[in-house]
Parts: C-alpha cells; structure tokens; sequence
C-alpha cells in the first residue's frame, strides 16, 4: 500500500496530462478539418475565400494527404517530441482530411510521449539532449555534468540503503 501512495500521484498527473494533450491534439485536427471542410464548400465571390477554397480542392493538400496517409504513423507521434511543431502537424492532418482513425491511432504513441515527458518533469532534458545533438557543447558539457551527479547520487543511496540493511 505505501508504494501505491507513494506512485500513484504521479501517474495521476501522466494520466491528466495524457487527457489534456489528447483533447487539445483532436481538438486542433477538427479545428483545421472544419476550416478545410467550409472552403471547399464556400460559393463565395470573394477573391480570397475562391482561392482558399480552390486550394483545398487542389493538388496539394491531396499529396500532402497521401503523404500524411503514408508516413503519418511516424510524423505525427515524433511531432510530439517537439515544441510547437506538434500543432502544425496535427492542424496538417486536419486541414488535408487525414481519416480520423489513422490519425488518432497515429496520435495516441505521442500523446503518451508527451504526457511523461510533461509529467515526469523531463521535457529540459529532452531538449537539452536535442540541443546538445544538434551542435550546442554547452548543452552536452551540462547533460555530461547532470549524467555523473545523477550516478554518484544513485550510487551512494545504493550504498547507504545496502549498509543500513545489513
């Protein structure tokens, strides 16, 4: 019982987290499909909403469906991983009409992803670890740093919980 307690709060908050980002990923994806679905049905005169409109119907967005359709179950849960990039390639998914299923099913991994990364309280060094990859010495002189404090910690309480045991 102790470990539940001790456990528990923090799942709690993953699975929260897992909620919010899922009713926010879906909520961006039919935000963006409405818009794509209202342009192609739009009749209107005006110059802009006719252009807008015939994009919709275009080739584009049709190739950029098959490609979402093709490699969208690694583009959209890696998208995730990133800051802000994650809406753009949900709204993309909506805005060329990617099925709902593939999509969601696509989502659900990164979702997950995200939700421990957030609720883990992880996120700094995942983007430490992606600045350090991308050339930033600093950043891996720091993750380097962080790394060898973390095992000499977790060593010590190794051996201070084996001592008091014994």
């Amino acid at each position: 019982m102790p470990e539940l307690i001790k456990d528990g709060p923090i799942w709690l908050v993953v699975a929260f987290l897992f909620v919010v980002v899922f009713c926010r990923a879906q909520g961006t994806y039919w935000l963006a499909r409405a818009v794509a679905a209202g342009a192609m049905r739009s009749h209107s005169e005006r110059p802009l909403i006719a252009k807008i409109a015939a994009w919709f119907t275009g080739p584009g967005p049709e190739r950029g469906k098959r490609a979402l359709e093709r490699w969208g179950l690694v583009i959209i849960p890696v998208s995730f991983l990133t800051v802000g990039f994650q809406t753009a390639v949900n709204a993309a998914a909506g805005l060329v009409r990617m099925r709902w299923r593939r999509y969601t099913l696509a989502m659900l991994p990164g979702c997950l992803m995200w939700a421990l990364l957030y609720g883990l309280g992880l996120l700094a060094v995942w983007v430490a670890a992606i600045n350090a990859v991308a050339g930033s010495w600093w950043t891996l002189a720091a993750l380097l740093v962080i790394f060898a404090l973390a095992m000499i910690v977790s060593r010590l309480l190794r051996s201070r919980k084996n001592s008091v045991e014994l």
